[in-house]
């Protein structure tokens, strides 16, 4: 039971609480914009990515975690690139197995996991001072901070720019009704455009600001 509670301990909780709001890896560190401008006009596409992302910043923090006694201080970026490399390889080979589609649609943006700010952050902030119990849940929650902003991005993104939601293995869900088009209703075509992206992520921080005033003092 002792060992269930310090598993599961207020602290470690924290680590996967954290980066989904107070200290959000896109919206209050600003790592990983990128992603949220590029890969966010349908749906289908941010999933993935998130879960890409998610998959290589848990692996990677366990595994730099599980050697941070053993990598040398002059090579350790060496090896930390090495591990996400190699985790990104897995990746992508992966998705060209299972959803080329997307595969092909995401295209270069996988391969750019490689440099992604939060994970190289998170291997070199984190996981290589700290136990893998502790760096897998703030893989796990950093992952799960970055995939929500991606998720919300694309939400908004596809439905006023399409109005529809494309979801992996159930296609393109119709989610504005053909009756409103009849009415006069038009997709904006601007929101499937970059700057549109960087809108809907510039108003998630005034919402997230606004509701938690201490982020504007502690930032």
């Amino acid at each position: 039971m002792a060992e269930k509670e310090a598993l599961f301990s207020k602290k470690n909780k924290k680590l996967i609480t954290d980066p989904l709001n107070f200290n959000n890896p896109v919206t209050i560190q600003v790592l990983g914009i990128c992603s949220a401008l590029a890969v966010t006009v349908q749906m289908d596409n941010a999933l993935i990515m998130s879960f890409a992302v998610l998959f290589v910043l848990v692996i990677g923090n366990l595994t730099v975690s599980l050697m941070r006694n053993m990598i040398p201080s002059r090579i350790k970026i060496i090896v930390q690139l090495v591990i996400v490399a190699s985790l990104v390889i897995i990746v992508d080979q992966v998705l060209q197995a299972f959803v080329y589609d997307v595969s092909k649609q995401l295209s270069v943006f996988v391969g750019l996991i490689i440099t992604n700010c939060i994970i190289m952050g998170r291997l070199e902030a984190f996981a290589l001072g700290n136990k893998p119990w502790a760096s897998i849940m703030d893989g796990v929650g950093n992952g799960l901070g970055y995939g929500l902003v991606l998720v919300v991005v694309a939400f908004f993104k596809e439905v006023f720019g399409s109005g529809t939601l494309t979801i992996p293995g159930m296609g393109k869900l119709q989610i504005i009704p053909e009756a409103i088009y009849e009415m006069g209703y038009e997709d904006n075509g601007l929101m499937l455009l970059p700057p549109s992206s960087l809108i809907i992520v510039a108003i998630y921080i005034w919402i997230q600001k606004k509701n938690n005033p201490e982020l504007i003092e502690s930032h």
